[in-house]
C-alpha cells in the first residue's frame, strides 16, 4: 500500500488510493457543477502536494441515459477500481471536501475489512423507495445521505443500501461524524471532512415572470383548506396563474377538469 504523511508524522492513506465519484447527471447545468467540484478536488491535491485522485463523473461512465444512477455501475467501479483502490467514495455535486480531513477519517478503519460508511437516515414509515422493507419497524434499516458523502470499502460487485444490504449479509451502515450536511463555513462543521456547499450555482440569466405559467393541482376537499395558504403567499408572485380540481368553484376560481379525485 502506498501511504503518504501530513503534518502531524501519522501515516494516511495515500490520495491515489481513493477513488471519487460525483453523482452528475449529462444535463449541462448539472456537469457544469460536476467538473466544478473535480477541480476543487484535484486543486487540493496540488496543494498538498499529492499525485491526484481518480475523480469521476458518473454520468460519463456510460452511454445509457439512466446511469446516472448508481446500481448499474457498481460492478464496473468494483471491477474497475477494486485492486488498486482502497476506497470508493461517492459525492454529490453540493458536497464541500476537506480531503486532508477526509483521508485522516478513513485512515481509522481496518484496510483488511469490508466496510460501507456514511451518515445514517431512516425511515419513520415504510416507503415505496426501499420497497416497504422492514415494514414492522423501519428505523432498524440504515441508509446514507448522499449529500454528506457515503464510502465503500471492497465494494460488492432496489436501492444501493438494500443491494449492498444483502438480506442482512452485507456490511451495515456505519455512521461517521464527521461526515456532515452542514453549510460549509458554519461553527458546526470544524470537525467535519465535508459539508454543504454555499457556493450560488450558475444558473444564467433570470426567466421573466410573464414567461411562467404556473398550474396548481388541488381537488374539493383542499379548496378551504389548501388553496387559503396559496393565496397568502406566493400567489402574488406569479404572474399567469391557473387551479386546476375536480370542481369548479368561482370563489377562487378552479377549473374542473373533468376527474374525480382519488385517495391514492
Amino acid at each position: 500500500m502506498v501511504s503518504t504523511f501530513f503534518s502531524d508524522s501519522t501515516v494516511y492513506p495515500d490520495l491515489r488510493e481513493i477513488v471519487f465519484v460525483i453523482q452528475s447527471q449529462s444535463n449541462s447545468f448539472h456537469v457544469r457543477q460536476a467538473e466544478r467540484l473535480r477541480a476543487d478536488l484535484l486543486q487540493q491535491a496540488h496543494t498538498l502536494k499529492e499525485k491526484p485522485p481518480v475523480v469521476l463523473l458518473l454520468h460519463s461512465l456510460s452511454d445509457h441515459e439512466g446511469d446516472w444512477s448508481i446500481l448499474p455501475l457498481l460492478p464496473n467501479l468494483s471491477n474497475s477500481f477494486g485492486k488498486n483502490s482502497s476506497w470508493i467514495v461517492f459525492l454529490e455535486e453540493e458536497t464541500n471536501v476537506k480531503t486532508t480531513k477526509l483521508v485522516q477519517v478513513l485512515s481509522k478503519f481496518d484496510k483488511n475489512k469490508e466496510w460501507f460508511l456514511g451518515k445514517p437516515l431512516y425511515d419513520k414509515e415504510s416507503t415505496i423507495i426501499h420497497h416497504y422493507a422492514f415494514a414492522e419497524n423501519p428505523s432498524i434499516f440504515k441508509y446514507p445521505d448522499f449529500v454528506a458523502a457515503w464510502a465503500l470499502k471492497h465494494p460488492p460487485c432496489c436501492s444501493v443500501a438494500l443491494y449492498i444490504w444483502d438480506n442482512g449479509n452485507g456490511p451495515h451502515l456505519t455512521g461517521v461524524p464527521e461526515l456532515c450536511t452542514e453549510p460549509e463555513g458554519s461553527p458546526q462543521t470544524q470537525h467535519c471532512a465535508t459539508s454543504l456547499s454555499t457556493a450560488p450555482p450558475l444558473c444564467g440569466e433570470p426567466v421573466n415572470k410573464e414567461d411562467i405559467f404556473v398550474a396548481v393541482k388541488t381537488c374539493r376537499k383542499f379548496h378551504s383548506e389548501r388553496v387559503p395558504v396559496i393565496k397568502k403567499t406566493w400567489e402574488k408572485d406569479a404572474f399567469f396563474l391557473e387551479y386546476y380540481s375536480d370542481h369548479a368553484d368561482p370563489a377562487i376560481p378552479t377549473i374542473n377538469l373533468g376527474v374525480p379525485n382519488t385517495e391514492r
